[in-house]
């Protein structure tokens, strides 16, 4: 049978007058029960997308009768977290799959404890061998393990972002993660030849696919600028630093606030391509070398939002260097104005050593993520090349001239995350751990002499905490608020004045 499969491949495409497949397939805007199949074919054809569970009878079929060479496919009604099996074509070609290493993972709902793999990188698209040892050094890492996504960071097809330049950068160079996992760009200065100018005619918006309607989790941002995803338990914002407005009332901000704002994931990652803070071959200080106003922009007018709205990572390239911060909060000007005393929530490397040295930050828990208490901000523009640069910015906790990319590996509520090497070395990692706590509840209820009654209010910290008490539960509406406390401490003891007037009281503890 799989000698049969292949002579028919052949003939489809040796047959005179056959499209023969010179791009894809490809996956995009992946959700927990959709997904996008793309490809190209040399003449104009009509689109099949033959799928299912197993590789053996796949016996699903969505079938586009209008010919095309750009063939855009959307399959529905899936079931979400499940491994489907696929094949490409036209209504009597078969031009790619079935097999093992056709197929692509649904999205898990979102907020799904599910471990998940992210790749990264950063200015890969040099289409020579620094690219391509990059690539491989994954590869080997990865091994048969599930890659559920990867993002791609700006600069993937020097030096114009041509649809060319794309197909020997891209597609030509990452065919084995494109058939089976979903990429995720964000848009580079070299994918706009270094225009500023906010339209969608570079050949990037032609090229991939993204949400726009808040289909793949977030709230719509009706433009593939700037777009989020859910990814189980995770939640990725994409901006768009080259072209769209930066100012802190324009409408990717506003944007940005309204995404941040109903998120209820565990962890948050931001990408973009201009990084807030660089000393590589691009330096973010104003005067500095290589210095691009959208640098300062972006860390000026975003890192607020960002960090208030409790994003944990930010991803950036443009500068030819591997960079990665400290624990941040609260820095948004130039280096000299950084001071590790305030700037830095907590120190050390974050690397785990005998269970000691991991990054800890509050747990959401399905709430709103909890804000201010620390960024990781990495530059990871070396997927490609290494250019010039003092890479000693004060915010850095490791810095290196180095070619690599970034992985990432979510566990319920710890993340690690490896830079990799071109030749397969790890030069840096860290751990952040999520602490949570059971939800709140009231012991140590004492009677006061003054006629006053305190408790303990044992709760999670870095939280709002409104102390409500009735005298009679059967009443709908009596509940009433006689107190509000924030802390960062995982508990906090409560008095209420005069209670004790009362023949009966009852207190609870509730969040806005």
């Amino acid at each position: 049978m799989k000698f049969f499969a292949c002579l028919l491949l052949l003939a489809a495409a040796i047959a005179p007058g056959m499209a023969a497949l010179t791009r894809g397939p490809y996956l995009q805007d992946s959700t927990p029960g959709s997904i996008v199949i793309r490809w190209r074919t040399s003449t104009a054809e009509s689109s099949r997308v033959i799928y299912g569970t197993n590789p053996a009878t796949c016996d699903l079929t969505n079938n586009i009768d209008a010919g095309v060479t750009e063939h855009i496919v959307t399959l529905t009604n899936l079931s979400a977290d499940t491994k489907y099996f696929y094949s490409i074509g036209a209504s009597n070609t078969t031009l790619a799959g079935p097999g093992a290493n056709h197929f692509f993972l649904t999205h898990p709902l979102s907020g799904t404890p599910k471990p998940l793999r992210v790749w990264i990188i950063g200015d890969a698209g040099t289409k020579d061998a620094s690219q391509v040892a990059v690539r491989n050094a994954f590869e080997t890492f990865n091994g048969t393990n599930t890659l559920h996504a990867w993002l791609q960071l700006g600069d993937n097809a020097y030096d114009s972002g041509y649809d060319s330049e794309y197909q020997s950068a891209v597609f030509n160079i990452y065919t084995n993660e494109l058939r089976n996992s979903v990429t995720w760009p964000t848009l580079g200065n070299h994918e706009t030849v270094q225009s500023t100018a906010y339209v969608d005619t570079y050949p990037y918006f032609s090229i991939f696919t993204l949400p726009t309607a808040g289909e793949a989790g977030g709230v719509a941002s009706g433009t593939e600028h700037y777009y989020s995803f859910d990814l189980g338990m995770v939640h990725f914002i994409c901006l768009d630093s080259m072209t769209a407005d930066r100012a802190t009332n324009g409408a990717m901000a506003t944007w940005l606030r309204s995404d941040l704002a109903v998120t209820t994931s565990r962890w948050l990652i931001a990408f973009w391509h201009h990084p807030p803070y660089s000393k590589g071959s691009h330096d973010s200080d104003p005067g500095g070398s290589g210095y691009d106003v959208q640098m300062g922009e972006m860390r000026a007018n975003f890192l607020p939002i960002l960090e208030n709205g409790g994003v944990d990572l930010v991803f950036s390239g443009h500068s030819h260097a591997y960079e990665r911060s400290k624990l941040l909060n609260g820095h948004y000007g130039i280096s000299t104005t950084f001071n590790a005393a305030t700037n830095v929530v907590q120190t050390g490397s974050g690397r785990e050593t005998n269970g000691v040295g991991a990054y800890h930050k509050p747990d959401g828990l399905g709430e709103h993520p909890v804000g201010n208490r620390g960024t990781i901000y990495t530059v990871a523009g070396s997927s490609g090349k290494v250019s010039g640069g003092t890479v000693n910015h004060p915010a850095m906790f490791y810095s290196a001239l180095t070619l690599g990319s970034v992985v990432l590996d979510f566990n319920t509520n710890r993340l690690d995350a490896i830079f990799l090497r071109e030749t397969g070395a790890t030069n840096d990692s860290f751990t952040i751990i999520k602490d949570g706590t059971c939800p709140p509840r009231l012991t140590d209820l004492t009677p006061l002499t003054n006629g006053d009654f305190q408790f303990t209010v044992l709760t999670r910290g870095y939280r709002t905490n409104i102390i409500e008490a009735s005298t009679c539960l059967a009443v709908t509406g009596a509940w009433q608020p006689v107190g509000t406390n924030t802390t960062t401490n995982a508990f906090f003891s409560f008095t209420h004045t005069n209670a004790l007037t009362n023949a009966s009281q009852f207190y609870r503890v509730r969040r806005p």
